[in-house]
């Protein structure tokens, strides 16, 4: 049996994206205010849309690329306030320390995959993890510091713990 996105009922991804790209494009560029931008996000909504939705469950194609170009976007910015923040850090090194641009770029990489990794969880869940693995609290100090009970905190801890599992396994990591 073919899969929903290659059956004959479901359109295929060229015809979907010849239909619906240039109103994308058209739409973000209003958005971003910037016809380059608007390039880069309707492409990386369409890889999203090819990486992981069957064109036949999609209803209405303009609400649906809408939803998926506004997340595209809140992570672009996202990584951008994160890139800022990494170079604002690093232009207050003295050059003798600074790490070399190769070694930058892998720490930021590393800084996005794990922004990434930790995006998905929530906020107390993502806080008792960082307070574990950065501040090397105990469960109990984690528990003051989050107003929680330590039980709650090994809750978070257990669902943090699958998650990164979960994210390694889906990034080949």
């Amino acid at each position: 049996m073919l899969p929903a996105a290659e059956s004959p009922a479901a359109p295929s991804l060229a015809l979907f994206y010849a239909t619906n790209h240039r109103w994308l494009k058209h739409w973000l560029t209003g958005k971003l205010r910037s016809a380059f931008d608007a390039d880069d996000v309707a492409q990386d909504t369409f890889l999203r849309v090819m990486s992981g939705h069957h064109l036949s469950d999609i209803r209405d194609a303009k609400s649906f690329l809408c939803t998926l170009a506004k997340r595209v976007m809140v992570d672009r910015f996202r990584r951008n306030a994160l890139e800022t923040a990494y170079l604002e850090l690093l232009s207050q090194l003295p050059e003798a320390v600074a790490p070399s641009p190769e070694v930058q770029q892998s720490q930021l990489e590393t800084l996005q995959l794990l922004d990434r990794m930790l995006d998905g969880l929530g906020h107390k869940a993502r806080q008792a993890f960082l307070l574990s693995q950065l501040d090397n609290l105990t469960y109990a100090d984690i528990a003051v510091q989050l107003a929680v009970s330590v039980s709650s905190v090994k809750k978070y801890m257990a669902k943090a713990t699958e998650h990164c599992l979960l994210f390694r396994l889906e990034q080949g990591l």
